[in-house]
């Protein structure tokens, strides 16, 4: 499994490790009234933060517009889950963007 560590200014700063799921993998099972979206830039990534906490779990990146990008450091201590980081350079987006199709896959 693979993590994508992306320098960009709003990931860098908030610590986010991308973990990719494709969307028919992921199910929310509770607290969607407590999301609440923000879209800058092209508009084209849905960022979805908790109300109550200002946590940003997962959203839905332009990147990868076919899943969701789960911040690995929210997931639950006991996972089991042994991912390999790759770096991604989102100060150089659309270049990074492209080496993607070339290595990274959805889990």
């Amino acid at each position: 499994m693979e993590l994508l560590d992306c320098n960009c200014s709003i990931c860098a700063k908030s610590g986010l490790q991308h973990l990719i799921v494709r969307h028919q993998d992921f199910a929310l099972l509770c607290g969607e009234e407590a999301l609440q979206s923000y879209r800058f830039g092209t508009r084209a990534a849905e960022h979805l933060f908790c109300k109550t906490c200002g946590i940003k779990a997962f959203y839905q990146p332009r990147s990868h517009p076919g899943a969701w990008s789960i911040n690995f450091r929210c997931l639950d201590p006991g996972h089991g889950l042994e991912p390999k980081v790759q770096s991604f350079d989102g100060r150089n987006w659309e270049q990074a963007r492209a080496l993607l199709d070339q290595t990274a896959r959805p889990t």
